[in-house]
């Protein structure tokens, strides 16, 4: 499809530069590297035969030139909701019940990732208000020549949603738990900013694990060996199998990461002397830390949080690192030390009644969000944290 010459979608990554994609990602936004989403493409846990088909809107130069990539949205035509964490399966079932079709639906967004960056890429040396303007002019005219019932930009930066809100995209605010470095020097200093229970019970779970005998490891870049990988995908295999789910990624991804995206990668596993019995899978940026999948192959009190937790935040305070984010959910997060923390989403809904709808129900979500977000943080673990404005 083309708008004007400039506008395109693609299907794929395949046709365009990896370092023209790449110069307009920014260093703490490692899901949306060429690398990542290709590996998504190569492994086809997205494209034909699933529910994630990439149809990636494309700016390019006057009168497209080919060779001038200016700008991008990882958009996906969708044809059910699962791996978005942004959850509107009731919206479809209002949707249903009012006879319109819910699906085909657009996303903007990094697959299976539930995690805040960038959904609007614009190349350096473009003006970023416009670049990014006509790329949004064009989305609802995309949705509609595709037959979209909406599209739903998840996990944006709030600078981008509040962009969005501006051009008449519905707000949606959620939250998730975050670990903030508070310019702490050492595991020690974390410690000592938390209430005295939460303190004796980090102690204890880290204790816990090695009365166990495991060695833990944490692994990065060029440290990554096929046979860490293997472990990382059974731990992923087993977790899915448990949950009676159905894994979202295959081993040729995890394969694939590890060739093309391992220095962004940092593993940490447990070891029990023969084998590798559990860890977790995480990606860094410049200045934040992502944990992503976890898994073990049996029973081993308080390892979970060990390789989720404790060792990301003793690798975090060691090489400076802002931010850890531990994925999706979990209260159990915030009792040991995570802050609550607003995300954002921007929705186009092209019915007119379901807009209004779905623009009620909002409202009312939004502000509950934010009175539980400051509900949390009043009688947060973290003593900084319940001192702040």
């Amino acid at each position: 499809m083309s708008e004007r010459g400039r506008v395109r979608l693609l299907p794929s990554l395949e046709t365009i530069d990896a370092g023209a994609w790449n110069s307009m990602v920014g260093p703490d936004d490692p899901f949306v590297e060429y690398e990542f989403l290709r590996a998504l493409e190569d492994s086809a846990v997205v494209g034909p035969g699933t529910t994630w088909q990439p149809s990636y809107l494309t700016l390019w130069g006057e009168d497209g030139d080919c060779s001038r990539l200016q700008g991008a949205l990882p958009l996906y035509v969708r044809s059910d909701s699962y791996g978005e964490y942004i959850f509107d399966q009731g919206w479809a079932e209002a949707y249903a019940r009012a006879g319109i079709a819910y699906y085909p639906k657009g996303v903007v967004a990094v697959p299976f990732t539930p995690v805040t960056g960038a959904r609007i890429l614009v190349a350096p040396g473009v003006n970023f208000a416009e670049g990014a303007g006509e790329m949004l002019e064009a989305l609802p005219r995309v949705g509609a020549a595709l037959g979209l019932s909406g599209v739903h930009v998840l996990f944006a930066r709030k600078a981008e949603h509040d962009l969005l809100v501006s051009r008449g995209f519905l707000s949606r605010i959620t939250h998730q738990y975050h670990w903030e470095n508070r310019d702490y020097r050492r595991f020690d200093d974390y410690l000592a900013d938390l209430r005295s229970k939460k303190r004796k019970q980090v102690l204890h779970e880290r204790a816990e694990v090695a009365a166990q005998g495991l060695r833990i490891e944490l692994l990065c870049g060029d440290q990554i060996e096929p046979e860490h990988v293997e472990a990382v995908w059974r731990f992923y295999a087993d977790t899915t199998e448990r949950k009676w789910s159905q894994p979202y990624l295959n081993r040729s991804t995890f394969a694939q990461l590890a060739l093309t995206f391992r220095r962004r990668l940092v593993l940490v596993l447990a070891h029990d002397g023969t084998r590798y019995v559990g860890g977790t899978f995480n990606v860094r940026g410049k200045n934040s830390l992502f944990g992503r999948y976890w898994g073990t192959t049996g029973n081993y009190p308080s390892l979970h949080f060990e390789c989720c937790y404790w060792r990301l935040i003793e690798y975090a305070i060691e090489q400076g690192i802002a931010l850890v984010e531990a994925g999706a959910q979990g209260e159990h997060k915030f009792l040991r030390g995570f802050a609550a923390r607003p995300t954002y989403s921007a929705h186009w809904i092209a019915d007119s009644g379901g807009a209004r709808a779905i623009g009620d129900f909002l409202h009312l979500e939004r502000e509950q969000n934010l009175k539980l977000i400051e509900a949390y943080n009043r009688v947060s673990p973290v003593k900084s944290e319940r001192s702040r404005p």
